[in-house]
């Protein structure tokens, strides 16, 4: 079946004005929360990786979203033992590295410290769910990845994460992976970096920017995701090379209409891809939600009667909300001050 990714990526390619929108479910929090990541259930409780990974499914047959995001041992069930995207217009992808600064382990202080390049993955489990392989038993799984950086304006750890990335690079072009790049604002105390907070979104610009005129076509990241830092740092962006298709990261979970207006507000400075993780997890009724979030991505609806929209149908469902309909539509995320 036609992947949904691959044709707006290539509509895109033939017009970097087009309004098709790339959405993505980052399921792959396994990588980082350790026990804490298939989130909380209605109950209260945390949620098993069973009931996580059936989300997964739920999200894969809806069919809404282009990309489902996970780590290398959910791809190889769902995607290499169960084949549930053979017949699905959404794309699977693995998180490809996990940094050090993705580390979110109770008791552990990793994120606040120089983020160092570390995959625990390799090419040939995401493709394949085995090493070594031969090249048809790449095929069976998984061919997209996440790689992440993070530069801290610390020259031997930024020096590091780049080396490493190009070593990723060169693997992936010789063995027919695809790849898009994440590139999160630095994660030590400011006193450590030395940027002022107006300073960071430029000093990643500057880093993508520099990072990618090295690199050729054929080992380009398909997108860039990156925090949403204001209208002015992603149309600066956005504007210095319309081959770049722009991406934001959704960040914490937020109301309801913090996530629509993301969708809504990133799309109409430039971007065009979205991949959201805790804000879909977090949801009451997460196909409902992504459901909403889909009418916004494509113009259909605007935020705030989704909000309203998505509010009408918990009720209609018996499903309680989390937040009052008027809690729901507060902008409480940092991007809301831009």
């Amino acid at each position: 079946m036609e992947k949904t990714l691959d044709a707006k990526l290539a509509a895109l390619k033939k017009d970097p004005t087009s309004r098709v929108f790339i959405l993505a479910d980052a399921k792959d929090a396994d990588m980082a929360f350790g026990i804490a990541s298939p989130g909380i259930a209605p109950d209260g409780r945390v949620r098993s990786l069973s009931e996580y990974r059936d989300q997964m499914r739920e999200i894969v047959s809806q069919g809404l979203v282009d990309i489902m995001l996970m780590s290398a041992s959910t791809s190889e069930l769902l995607t290499i033992k169960e084949r549930i995207f053979d017949s699905s217009s959404v794309t699977p992808a693995v998180r490809a590295n996990d940094a050090t600064d993705v580390h979110v382990i109770r008791g552990g202080r990793y994120p606040a410290v120089a983020s160092r390049p570390f995959a625990t993955t390799t090419l040939e489990h995401i493709q394949a769910g085995k090493s070594p392989c031969s090249n048809d038993e790449r095929r069976v799984g998984a061919n997209l990845g996440l790689y992440s950086v993070t530069f801290n304006n610390d020259l031997e750890y930024d020096l590091r994460t780049l080396e490493r990335y190009k070593a990723f690079r060169l693997e992936a072009e010789e063995k027919h992976f695809r790849h898009f790049l994440e590139v999160f604002h630095p994660n030590v105390p400011a006193n450590q970096h030395g940027l002022a907070p107006e300073e960071i979104p430029y000093f990643v610009n500057d880093h993508i920017a520099r990072l990618l005129a090295g690199v050729p076509s054929s080992s380009r990241p398909l997108f860039l995701k990156i925090p949403y830092a204001g209208p002015r740092a992603l149309e600066e962006l956005c504007g210095y090379d319309s081959s770049l298709v722009v991406g934001v990261l959704g960040g914490s979970a937020g109301t309801t209409h913090d996530a629509f207006s993301l969708v809504y507000e990133a799309k109409r400075h430039g971007a065009r891809v979205a991949l959201f993780g805790r804000k879909i997890k977090a949801a009451e009724h997460e196909l409902s939600f992504v459901e909403y979030l889909r009418l916004v991505a494509d113009d259909q609806i605007k935020p705030v009667e989704a909000v309203k929209a998505y509010h009408a149908r918990l009720q209609e469902m018996g499903i309680p909300s989390r937040r009052s309909l008027d809690q729901d539509l507060e902008l409480t995320s940092t991007f809301a001050n831009y």
